[in-house]
């Protein structure tokens, strides 16, 4: 049974919410660095909320392990990557690549086993990958593109951390990503001072404006809270498999909003290396199923 209207609708909310973020953390990095954007981001995912929610009961070095990865290795990376000029949208498909580093970690790490789908998935993914990295230039900064690569395998490494602290029983994932937000702001602030320095961290909030505020609120309150809130309510009502693929609408709200917003324009190879990826996304999480069908059929 498919989702019920309700809930489709929250689930076309969550991929608005995401797809839009990236143009967001460009506004928001207009006014402050990115180290300083990440900690006030979590900063404000942590606070009031921890004072509504009881922590879970997982041990610490989960909650480490998971704000290390999935929160500061992803957005400090994430962030630097929009920084230097990488275009939101073309961020919002690259980023996508996480399913694929989290199929090589579950191999290495999990020791998981590949479907020959996912293997198909995982090769047309990385010549899309390919023809994206090959078309860097003014457009697209090759360092721009190496540290979304770098994003998408810390939040891969955080899928890994989930999947070990799934194994611990259920446990609130809300409550939990509201306590691990607890985690990066020393780490980002760390890493402000010192890569941007104290005089820009001091400029910076010193002119702090509407705009870099706003942000910083949707960053955590609509990107962290509200997106992550909802995806959890949902994979708690249907499996897996029919709330995931909703994922894959995420870059087409990231290239539409940084086209109408920045008139960020693509180069046919960029496009030609998101269908790609996206095919190749669409792969593994559909390929099983469709091989299954295919073989009861001819049977």
């Amino acid at each position: 049974m498919g989702l019920k209207p309700r809930d489709l609708a929250l689930a076309g909310l969550i991929v608005l919410v995401w797809g839009v973020n990236f143009a967001i953390t460009k506004v928001g990095l207009a006014g402050l660095p990115p180290m300083l954007l990440g900690a006030l981001r979590f900063v404000l995912a942590a606070f009031p909320a921890v004072l509504l929610v009881r922590p879970p009961r997982v041990p610490l070095r989960w909650y480490l392990a998971y704000g290390l990865t999935i929160s500061v290795g992803q957005f400090a990376l994430l962030f630097t990557a929009l920084y230097v000029g990488m275009p939101t949208g073309l961020a919002s498909l690259v980023l996508q690549a996480q399913a694929f580093f989290t199929l090589l970690l579950g191999a290495w790490w999990l020791r998981e086993r590949w479907q020959r789908p996912q293997l198909v998935g995982l090769g047309l993914a990385a010549l899309g990958l390919g023809c994206i990295g090959s078309a860097h230039g003014a457009a697209m900064p090759w360092l721009g593109f190496v540290f979304t690569l770098g994003a998408a395998l810390s939040w891969s490494c955080g899928n890994i951390v989930s999947r070990q602290i799934s194994r611990l029983g259920p446990i609130n994932q809300f409550a939990f990503v509201v306590w691990a937000s607890l985690v990066p702001p020393l780490p980002f602030l760390a890493l402000s001072l010192w890569l941007e320095g104290p005089q820009a961290m001091h400029a910076a909030l010193a002119g702090l404006n509407l705009a870099s505020l706003g942000a910083v609120a949707y960053l955590a309150w609509g990107a962290t809270l509200l997106g992550y809130g909802l995806w959890t309510y949902l994979l708690s009502r249907y499996p897996a498999n029919q709330v995931s693929p909703f994922t894959l609408l995420v870059p087409v709200v990231g290239l539409t909003t940084g086209w109408l917003a920045f008139d960020e324009a693509l180069q046919p190879v960029h496009l030609a290396g998101g269908a790609l990826l996206m095919l190749g996304l669409g792969v593994n999480l559909f390929g099983a199923r469709l091989l299954q069908r295919w073989r009861a059929r001819g049977a």
